[in-house]
């Protein structure tokens, strides 16, 4: 089972990408669904076929499917919700605010990631191809089972414990609604429909994300910022597909600058992910809508290739002996002294980028050691630890 996470920013084609990698596998005879995780999504437009929010045939081998997160959260979270509603409806928050407040954000990505699991799981397919959100909330999409994960495992069982003793005595001595098993019970349900899907996700085996850019200054800043972020968090990205590149066929003068430009923008693409493939579309002159079109761009991106297939191997996250210390490195390309935070907290390790952070476990070999140093090197941070005494 291979999954592939298209992503990228607002506007590059990622849509059309994912689409154009699904059909190829399913033409190829792999057994292929798509699926959609993109609150605004554009995937039915691309394939010219309608989708909803179970899996439908688009062509032979080839399913699609756009996640409806409403439907989810009434079925997931809805007694849970309900007790939210109550509580702040308590507090004086009425209406509309009530409502908004009993769902967190990230909600619709986590419904997107038991999905995941399901399919994974299922042994129905051969390929999941996920047209992801755009980066910004990819990166939160996939953070979130780290985070949700620290929390069932450090929070809960004890909000939990502490609700069952007190309950009895505040339910006689004020009106505050009291959370009952059933909300704890049906919180604790849909954390266990994503409990390893992070496993599945950080495996490169099995997961490969694919950064979709276009030869501008902005659109190439935010890749190399995405790329820094999916390292942090142990993603494995093996390729990024450089979109809507100028044909050489056009020779317009109008265009002479335009293409000056695009060959800088090509070159720095080539230097900032030389360690990953680099994959080239041409800006075409019509919309690549429906399976035609969609199977002519399948053939400039991967020629004869097979799109399910790793593009490469770099790994993010490894560790290395070094005399007498035990390195930790994680790939964190792009990354810049000054963003990088590094601190330990009993058996755990706080990496921070930028605004991301990202908990740690570490394993039995480096709990009884020490933090000695942290340095940034080459695009990766390496952690040393050292004997305690």
């Amino acid at each position: 089972m291979r999954v592939l996470l298209i992503t990228g920013k607002g506007g590059v084609g990622k849509t059309t990408v994912a689409a154009a990698t699904a059909l190829r596998a399913a033409d190829m005879g792999y057994r292929t669904l798509i699926m959609s995780t993109d609150p605004a999504h554009s995937l039915a437009d691309a394939y010219a076929v309608d989708l909803g929010d179970e899996p439908a045939l688009i062509s032979q081998d080839l399913n699609g499917q756009q996640i409806d997160s409403q439907r989810r959260l009434e079925r997931y979270w809805g007694d849970v919700r309900k007790y939210l509603v109550e509580l702040f409806d308590w507090s004086g928050l009425r209406g509309v605010e009530a409502e908004e407040l009993s769902v967190f954000p990230g909600m619709d990505e986590l419904f997107a990631l038991a999905e995941v699991k399901d399919h994974v799981g299922s042994g129905n397919y051969d390929l999941l191809v996920v047209d992801c959100a755009p980066t910004a909330e990819t990166l939160r999409l996939l953070s979130l089972p780290e985070i949700l994960e620290w929390y069932m495992a450090k929070i809960f069982p004890m909000q939990a414990k502490v609700v069952k003793v007190i309950r009895p005595v505040l339910s006689r001595v004020t009106s505050i609604p009291i959370a009952g098993d059933q909300v704890f019970e049906n919180a604790e349900s849909f954390y266990g429909r994503i409990q390893g899907v992070r496993r599945i996700l950080t495996d490169p085996a099995i997961t490969s994300a694919r950064l979709v850019v276009n030869p501008e200054k902005m659109v190439i800043a935010e890749a190399r910022r995405t790329y820094t972020y999916l390292g942090l968090f142990g993603y494995a990205v093996d390729a990024v597909v450089i979109n809507r590149v100028l044909p050489e066929a056009v020779t317009d003068p109008y265009f002479k600058r335009w293409r000056e430009v695009q060959a800088e923008y090509l070159d720095e693409v080539g230097r900032a992910f030389a360690d990953v493939a680099n994959l080239r579309l041409r800006l075409f002159d019509e919309e690549m809508v429906g399976l035609d079109k969609l199977r002519l761009l399948a053939d400039e991106l991967y020629g004869e290739g097979d799109p399910t297939l790793r593009l490469s191997t770099t790994a993010p996250f490894r560790v290395e002996e070094e005399g007498d210390l035990i390195v930790l490195v994680l790939a964190v390309p792009f990354a810049e002294r000054a963003e990088v935070d590094v601190m330990r907290h009993g058996d755990e390790l706080f990496v921070t980028v930028g605004p991301y952070r990202r908990s740690l476990l570490l394993p039995d070999s480096l709990l009884r050691r020490q933090v000695r140093r942290a340095k940034l090197e080459d695009g990766s941070l390496r952690i040393s630890f050292g004997d305690s005494r």
